[in-house]
């Protein structure tokens, strides 16, 4: 946008320093890209933001200026003081939703000819080309107040009669309607797009350009001069459709000011009697759609707390009217109600940026952000989830597993799949009112079922060497809240490991579920967990021999181990003797856990003594069990305990299983001697056959 600072000048008083005008419209948000010297004056190229259409005009930037220097702002003459006669014409808006408001003035008696010089000097920098004098005074009226206007040859308007429709509103749909524009070019509008028709045919492309059978011409003698209100949307879309833009859709895309077209239409007849020796005739302003603006609460303290400034009220007050705002004073805030020509101001935080940029950003003191140098205790840890969540995605990143993000939602058929029993609060689940697909109609429970789908699509797709995870929130219904009420949400991490067996000549023999425990043990010590066990999972859908329920102290966290062979058989997969193994973990369970104390000693100084035993036991005792039982033996010198080997098969009972495990003896002073390494192992398988039952393997 071209603003010569001479015009500018006649409705805000200045500072004589051009490059101060120019710092203050860059500093409110009015980048000045320019300044050139043309005629004596000085030209400012602005450029406006496209949420800025009121400074599309010498008005709105002037307004600005008033507002940034606090100085009045002056409104040009177009007060019409005598009118001759009555206005013969009738108006009718037939599409009231696409056309909000309409106003028309008839001028008689024009004399056409050539514009005065001033007006094509201000026309000219703005690189305007001057056409005559009624068509001058329409361009230069919409860069002054920003308000399109259209004058029409009063004489081609058949019927006196002006209609605002759509062709299939005037028409019917189907009907194919054309228009010579004034650029020459015969146009078939579509159907949808708003056109000003008379008595008979289409005269104008409503809000974009006017049609040459109804052009001004020199023998032109009475002109109807057109002001309206036409709906955003509707503009760009028919400009768009018939690949034409102009001056008026640029601005009336960007929506005008509907109270301004009254001043705009007024504005140019008085020019034109001025300029052009016209006859003012009465004025026609059809109104069906009329602007409210919606009250916007701001919190006085809000704006300091954003600002990072304690703004006295008037100050803040001097800011906003200055622009045009209605303000209601209340006790601890105001109620603002945005100008016609401020759309874009919609929230508190809208008006706060409009007080910041009339203040001055310049003005607001640069300070450094406080940051507090230090480590963080274990108690500061634990009370943020983000880092915990962080730690376990690296942990699992390290691991070569990538994250999915799925819908957060699930069928209850997909329940039903796992095997899910009915007294399960994963069935206690919240049905969703508009679901994407009628599959898909619940929020997510568990995130198993998203997994699941993961897989299939992946094994169908060819993928067959899988690592995925996914952390995200599952909504469970409590049994005690109404259906109005909110479900419980807890944040869950699912894993999923699957790699298809393939025959090869070297290959590490150790199995997927080891695998998959060992990425579990990986990234609980990178949370310093340490107080955690295994015990075998009683989950419907994972495979009896293959899978553990995780415990921290006695709190069940999750569980990991293989999908049931059921499962595998209804997802098809074409692979031999496939294994698929997954995890899922409850993380809000698991954040009083995280970061335990580590307690850091010397580096042992002395050897170790190992000594490994194998038992045989009930095959309904856990391995968790005997490492539970086997770590609560008080010893001063027993320093570890692992089980290494659990067998079941040729040589063991019926019902029997082997577990074999090491001890790793060491003393804090001395060197161990290997009587009294025999003497404290021999008590401690003792000790772990009397509590078992069970018995050494030769």
């Amino acid at each position: 946008m071209r603003i010569p600072l001479e015009w500018l000048r006649e409705f805000v008083t200045l500072p004589a320093d051009v490059s101060e005008v120019s710092h203050n419209l860059t500093m409110i948000g009015l980048e000045v890209e320019a300044v050139e010297n043309i005629n004596n004056d000085v030209v400012f190229e602005v450029n406006v933001t496209p949420n800025r259409p009121d400074c599309l005009s010498i008005i709105g930037i002037a307004r600005e200026l008033s507002a940034v220097y606090d100085t009045p702002l002056e409104f040009p003459d177009h007060d019409i003081l005598a009118e001759t006669g009555e206005l013969d014409f009738n108006v009718d808006i037939l599409d009231k939703e696409l056309c909000h408001r309409y106003a028309g003035r008839i001028v008689k008696n024009i004399r056409m000819g050539s514009s005065p010089e001033w007006l094509r000097n201000r026309l000219e920098k703005n690189n305007i080309r001057s056409i005559n004098n009624v068509v001058d005074i329409t361009n230069y009226v919409l860069l002054e107040l920003g308000h399109p206007l259209h004058a029409f040859d009063l004489g081609t308007i058949k019927g006196r009669r002006i209609r605002i429709g759509t062709p299939n509103t005037v028409k019917g749909k189907g009907a194919k309607v054309g228009i010579k524009t004034l650029d020459g070019i015969e146009r078939e509008m579509p159907g949808e797009s708003l056109l000003i028709w008379d008595e008979k045919r289409p005269i104008a492309v409503a809000g974009v350009m006017g049609g040459q059978e109804t052009e001004v011409s020199d023998s032109t003698k009475d002109i109807f001069i057109e002001s309206a209100y036409f709906d955003p949307a509707s503009v760009r879309r028919t400009s768009k459709a018939i690949g034409l833009k102009t001056e008026s859709s640029f601005r009336f895309e960007r929506g005008t000011d509907i109270k301004m077209l009254k001043k705009a239409l007024d504005r140019a007849a008085y020019l034109m009697k001025t300029v052009a020796g016209g006859e003012i005739h009465g004025k026609i302003d059809i109104y069906p759609k009329r602007y409210r603006p919606i009250g916007i609460i701001v919190r006085y303290e809000r704006v300091s707390e954003i600002l990072g400034l304690k703004l006295a009220k008037k100050d803040i007050h001097n800011c906003l009217n200055g622009l045009g705002f209605e303000i209601e004073t209340l006790p601890d805030r105001m109620k603002i109600k945005p100008p016609a020509y401020r759309r874009d101001i919609k929230i508190e935080a809208d008006v706060i940026e409009e007080i910041a940029r009339i203040y001055g950003y310049d003005r607001i003191p640069a300070q450094l952000p406080k940051a507090t140098i230090g480590i963080e205790s274990p108690e500061d840890r634990k009370s943020g989830s983000a880092e915990v969540k962080n730690d376990i995605k690296q942990a699992l990143l390290k691991s070569g597993f990538t994250e999915v993000i799925n819908y957060s939602f699930m069928g209850m058929h997909e329940i039903d799949l796992l095997g899910i029993d009915e007294k399960d609060e994963r069935r206690n689940s919240v049905r969703i009112k508009n679901p994407l697909r009628a599959e898909d109609s619940f929020m997510r429970t568990t995130l198993m079922p998203s997994m699941i789908k993961n897989l299939a699509h992946n094994v169908a797709h060819g993928n067959r060497d899988l690592r995925l995870f996914e952390t995200a929130k599952v909504f469970i219904k409590s049994s005690q809240v109404e259906d109005s009420g909110l479900p419980e949400e807890r944040e869950h991490l699912a894993v999923l490991y699957y790699k298809e067996r393939a025959k090869a000549l070297y290959r590490d023999d150790t199995h997927d579920f080891y695998i998959v425990k060992g990425i579990i043990e990986a990234f609980f010590n990178d949370l310093k967990i340490y107080d955690y066990s295994f015990v075998i999972s009683s989950e419907p859908f994972l495979h009896s021999g293959q899978s553990a329920d995780i415990f921290i102290m006695d709190d069940k966290i999750g569980y990991a181990g293989a999908l049931s062979p059921e499962i595998i058989d209804v997802l098809d997969i074409k692979a031999h003797k496939p294994a698929v193994f997954v995890m899922e973990l409850d993380i809000d369970r698991l954040m009083p856990y995280t970061m335990q104390v580590v307690k850091y000693r010397p580096l042992p100084k002395y050897p170790h003594v190992e000594r490994d035993t194998a038992l045989i036991v009930d095959s309904s005792i856990d391995a968790s069990a005997i490492i539970a039982r086997l770590k609560s033996y008080a010893s001063d010198t027993i320093e570890d305990i692992h089980i290494f080997d659990v067998y079941q098969g040729k040589n063991i009972p019926e019902g029997k299983k082997s577990i074999a495990f090491n001890v790793r003896y060491r003393a804090a002073g001395r060197t161990l001697k290997d009587e009294e390494v025999d003497a404290a192992h021999n008590s401690l398988v003792n000790y772990i056959l009397d509590k078992t039952k069970g018995q050494l393997r030769a």
